[in-house]
């Protein structure tokens, strides 16, 4: 990301930027520097955007070599081409040669390092990825909105909005206008605030029930489910969030026990430095014999619905209530006929 502001500072731009990765409001905002240092906001002749993966290679490289319109320089922005995980030859040729009156942006979430485009683009300019922050850098970046809002927050209310919002800096960002509005007129952002106004997020549900889920709270599990399935999610994506969530806690319950810190455990699970603690104490209400059955039994489910034995909402339903009872069944007794 320094890359890219050094070339805008200096004037010095390469030709060509790929600007990828989950973090979508990043991607956004330094797409925007680009676009407002690399043509005049007003110039239409001289800018054009491909969208899509129906872009032609053939047409874009044509209106490459088109010479500018009164203008030192020619964009083309190319978003979600989905280039980078197939083979482009036409256009990973054309990285190499590259007209000097041209410019190349390109903003995509996933790219291919290997593939042919991806290595051209990397050799001919700045291949920069826009990768999921770090708690550290989330907390300084949300205390620079309050900060510039005159808007205050504890430490300890700033880890609830966290663990609300979770680490997509959009979703932060329209959390963080929420409660600006909501706290008008005021000073300090409280927990009462963030509780009132802040969304907690799909996996946050999830994470949620899982707990309800292993302190045997069996009543407060299905309703969490409910909840979703009134929001309309699908029950098949509710089982492959909490497959997931007992895959981390699988993972994290282990490198827990060899004695690696948050920050590694964290890297390696996937998942925020601040949500690691939470995760340790909610592994803690399973054992590893626990979770592995438990990953076997959300795999099982999956295929129990995929071969028409039990219908998707049923058979979700019926896994929460095995691992929310009281008593310890003995394992597939719930789907046994």
């Amino acid at each position: 990301m320094k890359s890219i502001l050094e070339d805008i500072e200096t004037g010095n731009f390469r030709s060509v930027y790929l600007l990828y990765g989950e973090e979508a409001y990043l991607k956004r905002q330094y797409r925007q520097k680009l676009r407002k240092a690399l043509a005049a906001a007003d110039d239409t002749m001289n800018v054009t955007l491909f969208q899509g993966k129906n872009m032609n290679p053939g047409k874009v490289i044509d209106l490459a070599e088109t010479l500018p319109f009164f203008a030192e320089r020619r964009l083309i922005m190319i978003e979600d081409s989905g280039v980078f995980k197939t083979s482009c030859e036409e256009l990973a040729d054309y990285m190499k040669q590259i007209a000097e009156t041209t410019c190349f942006v390109f903003v995509e979430e996933e790219v291919d390092k290997r593939s042919k485009m991806y290595k051209a683009v990397k050799k001919a300019g700045r291949a920069v990825e826009f990768a999921r922050q770090t708690e550290q850098v989330l907390t300084r970046w949300i205390l620079s909105r309050l900060k510039r809002e005159k808007k205050k927050i504890t430490q300890a209310d700033m880890r609830l909005l966290l663990e609300k919002t979770g680490n997509d800096m959009e979703n932060i960002d329209r959390e963080l206008e929420k409660l600006f509005c909501y706290t008008l007129g005021r000073e300090a952002i409280t927990a009462e605030d963030v509780e009132a106004v802040c969304v907690t997020q799909t996996t946050g549900r999830i994470f949620e029930m899982v707990n309800k889920i292993a302190e045997k709270q069996q009543k407060q599990a299905l309703n969490l489910y409910y909840d979703l399935l009134a929001m309309k999610e699908p029950p098949m994506r509710i089982l492959f969030l909490i497959a997931r969530q007992f895959k981390i806690l699988l993972l994290v319950k282990s490198l827990r026990d060899q004695g690696y810190d948050h920050k590694f455990i964290a890297s390696k699970a996937g998942i925020p430095e601040f949500a690691v603690r939470k995760n340790i104490s909610q592994a803690g209400g399973f054992s590893v014999q626990q979770l592995r059955e438990a990953l076997e039994e959300c795999v099982q489910t999956e295929e129990d619905v995929k071969t028409g034995n039990l219908n998707d909402r049923m058979a979700v339903e019926l896994l929460i209530v095995r691992y929310s009872s009281q008593a310890e069944l003995s394992k597939n007794s719930v789907f046994q006929s």
